[in-house]
């Protein structure tokens, strides 16, 4: 019987359908026993006699040093900045993600926190807790110049969405030409403007372009973060780099944590160098910095994937690339 060691939280939380597929091929499983996020030492000491890990954004270099009997890592999620992949390939550990399956909850609430901190909703939520009410004024999206930060699954599916607010630009970033895609995209915007030209609405319409990191700093009234975090994405955003954006500007980090500077983005947001920020993933987790003491800030719980269809689909997709790596069944390897 193989053993399987489940680290991620939550896992099978809403729904029970990873762990029976795990259970019902013959697998011995043991779930994260903590209730929360396990530490890299943690995740060494308690899974280090195991067959498979199913993993979240835990840090397994410590893991893999240590480990002789592991041979496969299936991640919850599209992320593999915690895995050391270099080491895994030495020591023979094969490595699965579930890329797609993620996309949709992530790129909903990367839209649904530019919304919040253009129009200021949390702030008011604040206000009214305090017993206030001033009826901030803030920023539509239509009209606006929207910044996408890494054109990938979810970056092109923020995009879509953004299509029905009619931004009046949508500036793309990414190290790929992504010409074909921008190409699409205006074409799809292009149609949405002739239907609402035929219902007598004639409510604008979205230009969508590639651009180069300054530009994307200096042009968008928002940018929303959709790029791994790698040696180069890391601390990206930095004082210098955010001085470029507009006051009025918000900055939108739905990715991974590190590639925003936290440091530089307090200073930033202190002194008011841009509008506001909205931050779901943190370089330590949970998050109890200096940021929860600012009011135009939004901070969530890493919690772009949670979803209940979403991270159900994650965590049976992670279930069947264990049973399929064992089985000789279909699995998706990163290479």
């Amino acid at each position: 019987m193989k053993s399987v060691f489940v680290s991620t939280f939550p896992f099978c939380r809403t729904s029970q359908v990873a762990l029976d597929l795990l259970v019902s091929k013959g697998f011995k499983v043991t779930v994260n026993p903590l209730g929360r996020k396990m530490k890299p030492n943690e995740v060494a000491e308690a899974a280090k006699n195991f067959d498979a890990l199913v993993a979240g954004t835990e840090e397994l270099t410590p893991l893999i040093e240590t480990t002789n009997t592991l041979k496969f890592i299936s991640r919850v999620g599209v992320g593999l900045d915690s895995v050391p992949l270099g080491l895994c390939k030495e020591k023979g550990i094969s490595v699965a993600y579930t890329p797609d399956a993620v996309s949709p909850a992530v790129s909903e609430i990367a839209l649904c926190l530019i919304v919040d901190a253009m129009r200021k909703v949390t702030y008011a939520d604040r206000e009214i807790g305090r017993g206030e009410w001033t009826r901030p004024y803030g920023e539509r999206i239509g009209g606006a110049t929207i910044g996408i930060l890494g054109f990938g699954r979810i970056g092109k599916r923020v995009a879509s969405h953004l299509l029905g607010y009619m931004p009046k630009e949508i500036l793309v970033c990414d190290l790929i030409d992504q010409s074909e895609s921008i190409r699409m995209l205006n074409e799809v915007s292009s149609n949405l403007h002739q239907v609402n030209c035929k219902l007598g609405k004639n409510w604008g319409h979205t230009t969508s372009k590639q651009v180069d990191l300054n530009s994307l700093l200096e042009k968008s009234d928002a940018i929303t973060i959709h790029v791994p975090l790698t040696d180069t994405t890391k601390n990206i955003f930095n004082h210098k780099t955010m001085s470029l954006m507009k006051s009025n500007a918000v900055l939108i980090n739905t990715a991974r944590g590190g590639i925003v500077n936290e440091n530089d983005l307090y200073k930033v947001l202190k002194e008011n160098l841009i509008s506001a920020a909205a931050m779901d993933v943190f370089e330590e987790e949970p998050y109890k910095g200096p940021l929860r003491d600012l009011e135009n800030v939004i901070l969530t719980q890493h919690m772009g994937s949670c979803s209940n269809d979403c991270r159900e689909d994650m965590e049976r997709e992670a279930a069947e690339n264990v049973v399929g790596f064992f089985g000789g069944a279909k699995w998706e390897k990163v290479v």
